[in-house]
């Protein structure tokens, strides 16, 4: 029996239906109002419990019977109004995750970190890899401490006997809800978004983390960290390739510094007086701005991994929004 917290979501849900295909008896946690979409097929293939991760009685009964539990679960937002929230599901929910794992008789754990919890490069730092001594700041954004303080939770179990391994993605292309970020990219370049940044980060296909993810858990690695991250390109490169994949124009507008200060302070105030959250935030617009490179060396070395090219990654996912479009769906999922 294999536990899948977070399995409605993006990654879960890759995730899911790959373990099924492969004859696993997936259990997964799930919120009462939780948006199922993106397990449409699959649903009565998955043996649920009802809760989150903040629900410890919940999480007890979710371990029982279970050999292997993948934790994927996590809140993402820039919005400040949602720090505390992102916080506790974030960091006290990885902790009662390990705690009740730490209770039961399960095998493996391997939890779904990000690159986020390596926090901003400093100084003289170019390459990020594993080895990077991960120093919390006040200058961290609010995701990337929930998820530091998340992996710490990680490491004590470990330090108290869990079997454990974490991987760290960067940012994952595979579709799903195209009016979430980062895949919502791609709907806001076809609709003719005409501002773009040159910050640079990594990216990665969902297909690929789901891969890495089985494999290490099927591996005798324990007590490890692995970036998950295929290439690092500035979301400019990014936006042209979604762009020319669909043959829409190129966002022609550089969003440097005093435009994007000024584009998420409007976005600030609009959304007072508007029900949808801000597209663009302080945090958004900084990230949007600074240079993250991550190194895939270890990964690749440990499991003889290659991954997919970003370009091929964005093409798939790019002809997969034109499909979505036509046919006037919110969502889509990569086969």
């Amino acid at each position: 029996m294999v536990l899948v917290t977070g399995a409605n979501g993006l990654l879960g849900s890759y995730l899911v239906k790959e373990l099924i295909r492969r004859g696993e008896h997936v259990r997964g946690l799930r919120r009462a109002t939780s948006d199922m979409s993106l397990l449409d097929g699959y649903l009565d293939r998955i043996e649920w419990v009802e809760g989150d991760v903040r629900d410890i009685y919940a999480l007890e009964e979710a371990m029982l019977g279970v050999d292997q539990v993948y934790h994927v679960a996590a809140m993402i937002s820039m919005q400040p109004r949602d720090q505390e929230l992102m916080m506790g599901v974030n960091a006290e929910g990885t902790a009662n995750v390990v705690n009740a794992a730490l209770g039961s008789d399960i095998k493996k754990f391997l939890y779904v970190s990000s690159v986020a919890a390596f926090g901003r490069p400093e100084g003289a730092i170019r390459l990020i890899d594993e080895n990077i001594d991960v120093k919390d700041s006040k200058d961290n954004f609010a995701y990337y401490k929930s998820k530091l303080y998340a992996e710490r939770e990680v490491w004590r179990g470990i330090a108290e006997g869990l079997n454990a391994v974490i991987i760290n993605p960067s940012t994952i292309l595979g579709g799903g809800f195209w009016n979430i970020p980062p895949n919502g990219i791609f709907s806001h370049v076809y609709s003719g978004l005409p501002f773009y940044t040159t910050g640079v980060n990594g990216f990665v296909d969902v297909r690929d983390v789901v891969e890495v993810a089985i494999r290490l858990m099927h591996s005798g690695i324990q007590a490890e960290k692995f970036i998950v991250s295929a290439e690092n390109a500035s979301f400019r490169d990014v936006m042209w390739m979604a762009a020319d994949a669909m043959k829409v124009r190129r966002p022609f507008i550089h969003s440097g510094k005093l435009l994007g200060s000024l584009a998420w302070r409007f976005e600030a105030i609009k959304s007072i007086f508007s029900k949808p959250s801000a597209i663009i935030t302080h945090d958004s617009v900084e990230i949007g701005q600074n240079d993250f490179y991550y190194s895939n060396d270890k990964v690749k070395k440990a499991l003889d991994f290659t991954f997919r090219p970003l370009r091929e990654t964005i093409g798939d996912v790019a002809a997969l929004y034109l499909e979505s479009h036509r046919d006037h769906k919110a969502f889509a999922i990569l086969s």
